[in-house]
């Protein structure tokens, strides 16, 4: 891999960055046509060969591919079974509703998450009781779990957010003295691991994306692990409209017919989702390798300009999953919005990650949820900003990320 251009340049801020943003008629950092996307997937012939085969072979369905891709994700996991669906909202309301979880339940997660997480909670029926995040990991503050737990409650869904997993120890002593589930949202977090455990493994379920975005993309998806084989047998019939044979299981010579046996839902994934999926799963370490560099990479060059840089823990490995610096806005004479709308135009896509869930009008109107019980999370929510991190980005991408930061930052410095 070559050198970046900024390796071993110490960033002085502002310097050699006079020129306007392109938001103040200035000429943005990339041309409209070169646009760099936020979250770019990486796709390549290999990928496009595979889904081609996939549809030569007249079976795009639930099939063989499905479950090579469930097997191969499984040996990367170290999971003992594995069961792939239709999206990461899929798989966590599944694995809720093989828990048993329903109406009168309530089930402890943070505010500092995707809106999915916590939707799928009231999917089932069941009510949210949110917990605020720890201010500089963004996930859930295990302190703060147990004050939460009533006698209704039964399961706790965790989120590893950005890569960085939550510290489990804590809240898995709590969940074996009250007797509760404990789920892991694991959307950010397929090559993360907590004091050498993957994440997935430290509840009874782990729950996983493959959305464009993701480190591995089957256009959309998601995956159950667990090693629980007769959890994994309910989220299995329950996802395949709760019938207890499909159409792939009756195709390869099984015997024909079936029962429904329960209210299921379609949540399948399809042979032309996996054969995306397989050509990627060797590439993840390769992968993964290249975020982390990018992620140094970041820390080095933006560490003087007016961010508060995440941080890692040592003691587990990162996903690298997002970058998510905090925005210093006392030193800023703009907000968010207006930093956003700034890096847009120069032709570079952002996120946000996340407003917390607490703060969306469906929840504050639903269950009264306000600032003050989530101090961390709003704090967090009004500060967040995520900046490219792909393997998919080039030295030169990298470059004209930080460039664009930095004329930012100038012409909207509150000491300029």
């Amino acid at each position: 891999m070559s050198r970046s251009p900024l390796a071993g340049r110490k960033t002085v801020i502002y310097e050699g960055f006079a020129d306007p943003p392109a938001i103040a008629s200035g000429t943005p950092v990339r041309s409209c046509g070169d646009r760099l996307v936020f979250g770019a997937p990486v796709l390549g012939e290999q990928e496009i060969a595979s889904v081609a085969e996939c549809i030569r072979s007249q079976w795009i369905g639930l099939g063989g591919r499905v479950e090579r891709f469930q097997e191969e994700f499984a040996r990367y996991k170290g999971a003992p079974y594995a069961l792939a669906v239709s999206s990461g909202t899929a798989a966590i309301h599944l694995a809720l509703a093989a828990l048993g979880i329903g109406a009168g339940d309530e089930v402890i997660a943070p505010s500092m998450t995707f809106c999915s997480t916590v939707h799928s909670i009231v999917h089932t029926g069941a009510k949210p009781v949110l917990v605020d995040c720890g201010s500089d990991s963004f996930n859930i503050d295990p302190a703060q779990v147990e004050s939460r737990i009533t006698p209704r409650t039964r399961a706790i869904l965790v989120v590893h957010m950005c890569g960085r997993t939550c510290e489990m120890d804590p809240i898995l002593e709590v969940a074996r003295r009250y007797d509760l589930r404990v789920i892991e949202d694991c959307a950010h977090a397929i090559e993360s691991t907590y004091h050498g455990n993957a994440a997935g493994l430290m509840g009874d379920v782990g729950c996983f994306s493959f959305y464009p975005t993701k480190s591995i993309t089957t256009g959309d998806g998601g995956m159950v692990i667990t090693r629980d084989s007769e959890l994994l047998q309910r989220a299995r019939v329950l996802s395949a409209q709760g019938m207890t044979a499909d159409a792939w299981s009756r195709f390869v010579g099984k015997p024909g017919g079936y029962d429904v046996i329960e209210a299921g839902f379609k949540y399948n994934m399809t042979d032309l989702a996996a054969a995306l999926g397989l050509p990627q799963l060797p590439k993840i370490e390769e992968h993964w390798r290249r975020r982390e560099r990018l992620w140094a990479q970041y820390d080095e060059q933006l560490k003087e300009l007016p961010l508060s840089l995440p941080g890692t823990d040592p003691e587990s490995r990162h996903a690298y999953h997002l970058y998510t610096p905090l925005l210093r806005l006392e030193e800023l004479r703009a907000g968010r919005k207006e930093i956003i709308a700034a890096f847009e135009a120069e032709n570079i896509g952002a996120g946000i990650h996340y407003v917390p869930v607490h703060r969306q009008p469906y929840y504050r109107q639903q269950f009264g949820f306000v600032d003050s019980d989530f101090p961390n999370a709003a704090f967090v929510g009004e500060r967040t900003l995520s900046l490219p991190l792909s393997p998919a980005m080039s030295d030169q991408d990298f470059c004209d990320v930080v460039t664009a930061l930095a004329r930012i930052f100038r012409y909207y410095s509150a000491c300029v």
